[in-house]
């Protein structure tokens, strides 16, 4: 079994040292799901919000917070970003708008938890902005689907 990472051998917290880390190209790409009523969508791709443009706003909230993931998660390290995607569409079959992010450094470690973060806030973002016409929304199915560099190789969900 893999041992937790992030406590010493006393059992007490601690940022994992990475300084004897080789320096990588590190990619990670996360997904998640608003579900909304159909009636949201359209009001969403009619762009009829007073607030401004729901999905490009929650675009650059998700970009916004892949750079201040190590504040937000205890103990992540803060990576020097190269690049950020978010993307947000809208799914009429599925009645969601499904979101990925793809995240890209060059350090000692990944970014995993900064695609994530940026979907999560993605996410908010679009419930905050249609929460007035649409109570019943969910945020669901937010998770990992790829991740490359770093010694453990390649991750595909």
């Amino acid at each position: 079994m893999e041992k937790l990472t992030h406590f010493n051998e006393k059992g007490q917290s601690r940022m994992v040292d990475v300084t004897q880390k080789d320096e990588t190209i590190r990619v990670a790409v996360a997904v998640g799901k608003v579900l909304a009523k159909l009636e949201t969508l359209q009001l969403i791709a009619d762009r009829k919000f007073s607030k401004g443009d729901v999905l490009e706003v929650a675009r650059i909230a998700g970009i916004m917070a892949t750079k201040r993931t190590a504040d937000l998660i205890p103990l992540c390290h803060p990576i020097p970003i190269t690049g950020v995607e978010v993307s947000l569409s809208i799914n009429q079959a599925s009645q969601s708008i499904e979101i990925e992010a793809e995240v890209q450094a060059i350090g000692r470690t990944g970014v995993e938890m900064e695609a994530l973060t940026a979907v999560s806030t993605a996410a908010l973002t679009v419930y905050d902005m249609c929460k007035s016409v649409d109570r019943e929304m969910e945020i669901s199915a937010v998770y990992l689907t790829k991740k490359t560099g770093g010694k453990s190789g390649t991750f595909i969900r």
